[in-house]
Formats: structure tokens, C-alpha cells, sequence
């Protein structure tokens, strides 16, 4: 049944200073456009790279644990977002030479090929992820504010 449902995963992830309290960002759509997943992190201190790469780890994590019971290994991830680099290193264009990005990127990888096997990346300009840059700012506002 859903062998042809494809997924659309926008990704963000931002910090206020680099490092500085960061956010992630993602929102999931699927074939027919409803929303089915949405993450807003906050990620404590970190980089805007890490931040970009968790809010992907998170957004496929959560799109996993939410639809596992639907056999998600028949479906299309395409997985959007602003940070070229990012991008580029999942697509295995760029190296990945910062230390403390290795482990994400090797984390994401890992999770794709144990649950996703169909995965584009598309890099597309910022204008075009508004939903996810909302919510990874709105995860930076919440942890700025402190608990609630």
C-alpha cells in the first residue's frame, strides 16, 4: 500500500554566535503534501553544522519512529534544505574534515541505510525552507527563554 509514498523531509539547523545556542528544525511532508512530522531541538551550545545535522538525524529519527509500523523501506526520502555543505558531504561531494562533524554525519548515514534506502538530497535556497528554519528558530527561542 505504500510502496509509492514518498516523503519530503526540510531540514535547519541555526546558532546564534558560532558556536552559540543552536536549534534544529525539521518538517516532514508526505505524497500529498500533509504534514507528518515536525521537530523543534534545542541543542544547548553547538555550531550551525552540527545543528544542520541534527536537525536531519532528528527528522528522519522521528519520521522512522512514527511510521515504522508502515514499512518505510519501500519509500522515497528526499531530504531538502539550505546548508550546501551539508548537502555536498551526505551526497559524498565534500569531504567531511571537521572532527566533530564526523560522528553526525557517519549517525545520519547510519540511520539512512539501516531505515531510509531511497534517499535524494536537494539543496535548495533558503526561501524555499521556511518551515524548517521557523522551527529551529523556535527551538533557539525556547532554549534562550530557559524551561517553561
Amino acid at each position: 500500500m505504500l510502496r509509492n509514498m514518498h516523503y519530503t523531509l526540510y531540514a535547519d539547523g541555526g546558532s546564534r554566535g558560532n558556536p552559540g545556542p543552536a536549534g534544529a528544525g525539521a518538517v516532514v511532508f508526505d505524497t500529498l503534501g500533509k504534514r507528518v512530522v515536525e521537530v523543534a531541538d534545542y541543542l544547548g551550545v553547538a555550531t550551525n553544522n552540527i545543528a544542520e545535522y541534527e536537525a536531519i538525524l532528528r527528522g528522519l529519527t522521528k519520521l522512522r519512529d512514527e511510521y515504522l509500523h508502515e514499512h518505510l523501506q519501500g519509500c522515497k526520502v528526499t531530504i531538502k534544505m539550505d546548508s550546501k555543505l551539508v548537502i555536498e558531504q551526505l551526497k559524498g561531494n565534500y569531504k567531511v574534515k571537521h572532527p566533530n562533524l564526523v560522528p553526525r554525519y557517519l549517525e545520519v548515514k547510519n540511520l539512512i541505510a539501516r531505515s531510509f534506502p531511497d534517499v535524494e538530497y536537494i539543496h535548495v535556497r533558503r526561501e524555499f525552507n521556511k518551515d524548517a528554519d521557523a522551527l529551529a528558530n523556535k527551538a533557539m527561542d525556547k532554549g534562550h527563554k530557559g524551561p517553561t
